[in-house]
């Protein structure tokens, strides 16, 4: 490092964020960034410790520690330091295929497990990335490459999501070609209708996605795979494809199809009118304002916010996590009345327990960018931990009017050990509610694609693969195996279950190397 004294000379400075009162105007990203000299200041804190756990990417204590996609970060680091900003995107080029993304949405599992962190604030890593892409953007600097030569093998991959989209990338830079085939309306899966403009403007995934088109890559969307046309975003999708047409027509099919089988809430009343999944009211939200002028105007049409959804309503949130606090903050935007949100587990610690030491993943309270706009907007924190539904209750009509909650406590299990929240008797409380977003997680993938492709699955529902591999096992029973010739693939949640955007990433990547070597006899990606 070229300053390996510049995290005793520096102290940690994010990127100016846009205050509370004018974010919750619109849907816009509210995270700037700092000056070149800023930020070379950052990148000058990393420290040459020597044991970059950083870019480690390996689980300990069954949590993911360091980056998946093993990026160098202390040389990216040290490039960003000196100025040379092309350079370390050369470098973050050879292990990331979309640090737009990440450097947008991740939480940035480098930077919970920097050495830096131990006694200090760790480096800005993620930062230093965004400052290293957006500035390759703006200097052409980014390509998609398109291959001289074809290799004549084509491969589908269904699901145009971060794990799609990166094998995608890496197999057409081989020569394959590649058709993605997307069930909803725009390209980009869980990044498009899953994470909130403010968190991730789609500009940002329609410039990566230009690129790759103009590569070579072939893009079809509004097709169900599988399905009857009714899945994904779209009331109604134009194309449907069975599995035998694709497995028929292609010498490889990865299935990037996300774990989008939402987990529900089983609790009476839950019929009622005014209960959603938290990714599809946030995919309609951002498909209201992606169809309206709001994509394309400097200054958004606040006209085009889809008010109905939420304007003078009380919110239930039931969940943490990502997807929970994006359904806060969307609600706000959106003229809730108020907003609750419900989280089964204890308020985790404030700071670090001598049982959770680094680098392990820090499991400690988080207050991320829904909860800070409900406690500017109505005086205190959503969050209600220790808590779930007992029942949903239901005005004259049939539509939501209350829930019924009911505080839990943690019980160990005397036959399994484990500890189970078990409900409190006699906490029940009642609390106003016209709209009940689910944010529970997810169960894995969904039955009907897996059981169009003849694929096993397990216990979890993910696509069933031999351990470190992503080609799927199929059905002993499934009779088109022999009559097929594609061989079937997964990567992503599809995969591993409900994770992170750069997991998916990793993924991808990794499939990609395996259907290259399985169709070429070596890989070379």
């Amino acid at each position: 490092m070229g300053k390996i004294t510049g995290f005793l000379e520096y102290e940690r400075k994010d990127g100016p964020v846009v205050s509370e009162e004018e974010r919750l105007k619109n849907f816009l990203e509210f995270h700037g960034r700092l000056t070149q000299e800023e930020q070379q200041e950052q990148a000058a804190r990393c420290m040459d410790c020597g044991v970059p756990f950083c870019q480690a990417g390996m689980m300990i204590a069954g949590m993911a520690s360091g980056c998946p996609l093993h990026n160098l970060v202390p040389e990216i680091n040290d490039l960003v330091y000196r100025g040379d900003l092309g350079k370390a995107f050369e470098r973050l080029s050879m292990t990331h295929s979309f640090p737009e993304f990440t450097s947008r949405v991740c939480p940035a599992l480098c930077e919970n497990a920097c050495t830096c962190g131990l006694h200090q604030e760790s480096v800005a890593t993620k930062e230093n990335e965004k400052s290293v892409i957006e500035y390759a953007f703006e200097n052409g600097l980014v390509k998609e490459i398109a291959p001289e030569n074809r290799t004549g093998k084509k491969v589908a991959v269904v699901g145009s999501g971060p794990s799609g989209l990166a094998a995608a990338q890496l197999l057409n830079r081989r020569g394959h070609l590649v058709t993605v085939f997307e069930r909803s309306d725009r390209v980009g899966g869980l990044l498009r209708y899953g994470i909130p403009n403010m968190k991730l403007d789609k500009s940002v995934i329609d410039r990566r996605v230009k690129l790759m088109e103009e590569a070579g890559i072939k893009f079809v969307v509004n097709t169900d795979v599988c399905g009857d046309g009714s899945h994904g975003i779209n009331d109604k999708a134009d194309n449907k494809v069975s599995a035998k047409e694709l497995m028929k027509e292609y010498d490889a099919v990865i299935l990037a199809c996300g774990a989008s089988n939402p987990r529900d809430i089983k609790a009476p009343g839950r019929d009622a009118e005014g209960i959603y999944f938290a990714v599809d009211f946030l995919g309609r939200v951002t498909k209201s304002l992606l169809d309206s002028s709001f994509g394309i105007l400097e200054k958004p049409d606040v006209k085009a916010f889809p008010y109905s959804e939420v304007k003078g309503k009380d919110v239930i949130v039931i969940g943490g996590g990502d997807t929970g606090n994006d359904c806060v903050g969307t609600s706000i935007r959106l003229g809730a009345k108020s907003v609750t949100q419900l989280e089964m587990m204890p308020c985790p610690p404030s700071e670090r327990l001598d049982s959770n030491p680094w680098p392990e993943w820090p499991r400690v309270l988080k207050t991320d960018y829904g909860q800070e706009e409900s406690i500017y907007k109505f005086g205190h924190d959503p969050r209600i931990y220790q808590t779930t539904v007992k029942q949903f209750i239901k005005d004259e009509k049939g539509k939501l009017s209350a829930v019924e909650i009911i505080s839990l406590k943690p019980e160990r299990d005397e036959k399994t050990g484990r500890m189970n929240m078990v409900p409190v008797e006699g906490s029940e409380k009642t609390l106003p509610a016209q709209l009940v977003l689910i944010a529970a997680g997810f169960l894995g993938s969904e039955s009907y694609v897996t059981e169009g492709f003849g694929v096993e699955v397990d216990g979890r529902t993910n696509v069933k693969t031999e351990p470190g591999h992503h080609a799927a096992e199929i059905k002993k029973d499934n009779k088109s195996k022999s009559t097929d010739k594609a061989k079937i693939y997964t990567a992503g949640d599809m995969h591993r279950g409900q994770s992170l955007v750069v997991w998916a990433i990793a993924e991808g990547r990794s499939a990609a190397r395996e259907v290259d070597r399985d169709m070429m006899g070596y890989t070379n990606l």
